[in-house]
């Protein structure tokens, strides 16, 4: 058969109409199905809850693995050393996560204890506010003085008791996150930081008694 120049242009538009018809249809298809389409950004939605469950939980933290940082070089319980390895497993990448969050949001990164911390294990206060200190949980210079001059007979029952405390503040802090934070992997920390220091709490009150 002969294929004329008007045969030809009909078979061209039709070929583009099937086209077209079988995008509209995956895109049809997408909605109904519930699904959702590529999307390259994302979402930094937040509100001041999360800006300053991140900045306080900075500081939250970085006490803690203070206090973890006081036990290297002691004698102490095997069990209680593994304690000690998994807050700083756990604590250590929270900071980080929580410091992007605060860059990604044109906040400011807080400065911390473990900023200033001297051969002893404490922190120098010289040019340090009391910033955080006024947070649950958090402990005193005097308290953290007191806990560096321990003897090994001594520091696990007072670390014990004090990181307890220090958990039930950030668990207090955490659960206000979830009520009232927006940004969702904020909310998501906060959630799993509720259940990972309450198992916690009860391996270091077993450890107690």
């Amino acid at each position: 058969m002969r294929i004329t120049p008007a045969l030809a242009a009909l078979t061209l538009t039709l070929a583009l109409g099937l086209a077209g018809c079988s995008d509209d249809d995956t895109v049809d298809s997408a909605m109904r199905d519930g699904t959702h389409m590529p999307d390259d950004s994302a979402s930094t939605d937040h509100n001041n809850t999360d800006v300053a469950f991140a900045t306080e939980m900075i500081q939250h933290h970085a006490q803690a693995l203070q206090m973890v940082d006081m036990t290297v070089g002691r004698d102490l319980d095997p069990k209680f050393e593994e304690l000690t390895v998994a807050i700083r497993d756990a604590q250590a990448p929270e900071i980080e996560a929580m410091s992007d969050w605060l860059q990604d949001w044109n906040e400011k990164v807080p400065s911390t204890v473990r900023d200033h911390v001297n051969s002893h294990g404490t922190h120098d206060m010289e040019g340090m506010d009391d910033t955080g200190m006024g947070m649950p949980g958090m402990m005193s210079q005097d308290d953290m003085d007191q806990l560096a001059d321990a003897s090994d007979a001594s520091f696990e029952d007072m670390w014990l008791s004090m990181m307890i405390e220090h958990h039930e503040g950030a668990i207090e802090m955490a659960e206000l996150e979830q009520t009232e934070g927006e940004y969702a992997p904020a909310v998501e920390l906060a959630k799993d930081i509720v259940a990972s220091q309450s198992v916690e709490i009860d391996t270091m009150r077993a450890l107690l008694s």
